[in-house]
């Protein structure tokens, strides 16, 4: 396979979180793309942290040249775990993103909030996992709830389509430990929507500043990317900039 440049800029993997697709990186991506860089946004199984870090390891893998990840929300949680090997990543954007140290669940890292609302706005699903009926707990946000838990900056009509589009995410996502933190070997950029009441304002401030990070605030909503797309497409062209590109 022939070798990229160190001189030609990263690829940007855009990676989403749960309750959400990869279309909430349009804004983003568009931006990216004018500047003539490479973008690639996979799906994230939503299946749980082991799970879906061992598929988007793969992903990064097959990415060819160098990679700057970047993760919204839970898959902030994924791609901690899914790049700490990957001998291609060279930095990690966190926007609204969990950054897990080794061994924590999100579930107790959220437990203490004071921004997030996010826990009373779940209903609680059920999937099938094998033969004989055998299921296992899924969550998915409260469509009356969508709005003011999850995306109160954009408006009713946009986010009542999101509400009933949403995928919901495996309860192992928030009660899985998280393994080796890619962190912990990459530089680090991170993105605090100051009105983030899903994965909770404080929570990712305090993740961030233990992770080293660079740390940008913005007013808005935990989909920031989405109601700010300039301001965090900034972010990431700032990270690649600080990389040497």
């Amino acid at each position: 396979m022939p070798t990229t440049p160190a001189s030609t800029p990263p690829t940007v993997v855009l990676l989403h979180g749960a309750f959400a697709d990869a279309s909430g990186w349009i804004g983003v991506a568009e931006r990216l793309q004018e500047r003539g860089l490479r973008v690639v946004a996979p799906a994230n199984p939503l299946r749980g942290i082991a799970l879906d870090a061992e598929y988007v390891a793969s992903v990064l893998a097959q990415v060819p040249g160098r990679v700057l990840a970047v993760g919204h929300s839970y898959g902030g949680a994924v791609l901690t775990n899914a790049a700490t090997d990957a001998t291609n990543v060279i930095g990690l954007v966190f926007v609204a993103a969990f950054a897990p140290a080794e061994g924590e669940r999100l579930i107790d890292a959220v437990a203490d909030s004071k921004d997030s609302v996010l826990n009373e706005a779940l209903v609680q699903l059920q999937y099938p996992t094998g033969p004989d009926g055998q299921t296992a707990v899924e969550f998915a946000i409260d469509p009356d709830r969508f709005h003011d838990a999850f995306a109160a900056d954009l408006p009713r009509q946009q986010t009542a389509v999101m509400a009933v589009t949403q995928r919901p995410v495996a309860e192992r996502a928030f009660t899985d430990a998280s393994g080796p933190p890619a962190w912990k070997r990459l530089p680090c950029w991170t993105v605090v929507a100051t009105g983030d009441t899903a994965a909770g304002a404080d929570v990712i401030r305090s993740m961030a500043e233990r992770a080293g990070s660079a740390v940008t605030e913005i007013p808005g909503s935990h989909v920031i990317m989405m109601s700010q797309p300039q301001a965090v497409a900034d972010v990431i062209l700032t990270a690649i900039a600080d990389l040497g590109d």
